[in-house]
């Protein structure tokens, strides 16, 4: 499937081309998954590793870039086209966006950045922020937005932008 995907792009993917290169029929698909966005997002998930272990490079800025670089491996398939895809299939199709929801929910991403800065407070690196769920997903929500909005993919240099310039000033501020 993902071959497919990667062949043909998210807008001319169809179930059928994916029956055909999968050696199986479109029924059989149907009987697993709705259309063509839930495929997609399950191919996705299998493609997200099981589980990781946080990284510790002594430093929250070498923590950040080097768990949001991690991204990079996950997000170089997903072409613009793709997350644009993705993105019009979740605005037209309500059970699309909870099951989006759902998947960026399950991956937790704000449990793993607000264990690096708890870490980082116990070093005395970084004075105590004030958390909220949304500051957790801004790092992911900045690279979301890069590539659906501006078709832009995620780079090395992005990263440490995010990390360094964004994020990082964001929880010194939010610690005062």
């Amino acid at each position: 499937m993902w071959a497919e995907l990667l062949d043909v792009g998210y807008a001319k993917l169809t179930m059928e081309a994916v029956a055909a290169r999968a050696g199986t029929s479109k029924p059989v698909l149907y009987r697993r998954w709705a259309g063509r966005a839930e495929l997609v997002l399950a191919a996705w998930r299998h493609r997200l590793p099981v589980s990781f272990e946080l990284p510790d490079t002594g430093t929250l800025s070498g923590d950040l870039k080097e768990l949001l670089g991690r991204s990079l491996c996950r997000f170089e398939d997903f072409s613009p086209d793709l997350l644009a895809g993705l993105t019009t299939e979740t605005f037209r199709d309500p059970e699309v966006f909870a099951l989006l929801r759902k998947q960026i929910a399950k991956a937790a991403p704000g449990q793993a950045f607000e264990a690096l800065i708890r870490r980082a407070v116990e070093r005395g690196e970084l004075a105590e922020p004030r958390l909220s769920p949304r500051v957790l997903a801004l790092p992911l929500d900045l690279i979301r937005a890069d590539a659906v909005l501006y078709g832009r993919q995620l780079t090395e240099v992005r990263v440490a932008e995010i990390v360094d310039d964004i994020f990082l000033p964001l929880l010194r501020g939010l610690a005062a």
